[in-house]
């Protein structure tokens, strides 16, 4: 329930007047639903509850049109839901990203449930690989280094510089792009973007939300960024990897993994900086934004960044 009297009325508002276009819930009155707010770094999102069911509506944040394609976000999420990894979807307005989907009743993860449950590394990979085995049906190619550019030409529009030492640190991943197009990745559908909350634990399998990322990619890319955000340590990785790959991690697919991971808080750090420069004040993006950068200009001075490289060339 909303408990901030005045927030809870903003908010009631919004949610209201973006479900009277919603024909599930067109001709509702504001007592027929109770309007809960939900957790969210770019969007505004809330559950609603309505006759013993519940949905999420998403509202998108201001800029976010500047680099997600809603067309394909839709067509991925029916996708999702259809096999089974993603919520359904009750409504999507492609022309201005309002969304509702069901509510998954379950554990929103975070990195504590990570650590609290040494199972939860392999079910979260073996919910990966669901996606993945969807086949290759999603609309549009997420390519990492390509969103890189294109984050770089938005921030240029808006007078912002990158991080200092950026373009040093770029040169370096410039390596592991060349490295990667020489020996590619079979494509799979990807999210591109679990981080732990965006993992729902209903105890017996995890479901995937938030799709705005997904297209085809290299899957090695989603294994990476869930390891980067969930904070995850060696011994994690290997419960990750081995469930993933039943057993058969190579060399390769550990070296693709951590090429990922320096390539991931690049990519993180650019879109955090569009994020603070679009305005939004939902959380420090700047300090977010820089925190990745150093992850990232620490992660390839490292040995095993190094042999990771010589190991996919």
């Amino acid at each position: 329930m909303l408990k901030n009297p005045l927030q809870s009325h903003r908010d009631s508002d919004k949610a209201y007047a973006a479900l009277g276009q919603v024909p599930l819930f067109r001709g509702m009155r504001r007592d027929d639903l109770e309007i809960e707010p939900l957790g969210s770094l770019t969007n505004l999102s809330y559950k609603i509850t309505t006759n013993g069911d519940a949905y999420v509506l998403r509202l998108p944040g201001d800029g976010t049109s500047e680099y997600i394609d809603r067309g394909a976000e839709e067509h991925n999420s029916r996708v999702a839901a259809a096999a089974g990894v993603g919520a359904e979807i009750v409504y999507f307005d492609t022309t201005n990203g309002t969304m509702v989907s069901r509510f998954i009743q379950g554990v929103t993860m975070d990195n504590r449930h990570f650590y609290r449950d040494p199972d939860a590394p392999a079910r979260a990979a073996r919910g990966l690989r669901r996606v993945h085995g969807i086949g290759p049906v999603f609309e549009y190619h997420f390519n990492a280094f390509g969103m890189m550019d294109h984050y770089l030409d938005l921030l240029r529009g808006m007078r912002i510089p990158p991080p200092e030492g950026y373009y040093a640190v770029e040169k370096r991943l410039e390596t592991v792009r060349q490295a990667l197009e020489v020996l590619p990745a079979a494509l799979a559908s990807c999210h591109n973007d679990p981080w732990p909350p965006n993992f729902i634990d209903t105890g017996s399998r995890m479901y995937l939300i938030d799709w705005e990322f997904s297209g085809m990619n290299d899957p090695y890319w989603d294994l990476a960024h869930l390891s980067v955000e969930a904070g995850f340590g060696a011994g994690q990785d290997h419960a990750m990897m081995h469930a993933y790959t039943d057993g058969a991690a190579t060399l390769e697919s550990y070296s693709r993994l951590e090429l990922y991971k320096a390539t991931s808080d690049l990519h993180w750090s650019l879109w955090a900086l569009v994020e603070h420069a679009n305005g939004n004040t939902t959380f420090d993006f700047q300090a977010y934004a820089q925190r990745r950068f150093d992850a990232c200009r620490a992660r390839i001075e490292t040995p095993d960044f190094s042999r990771s490289l010589k190991a996919v060339r």
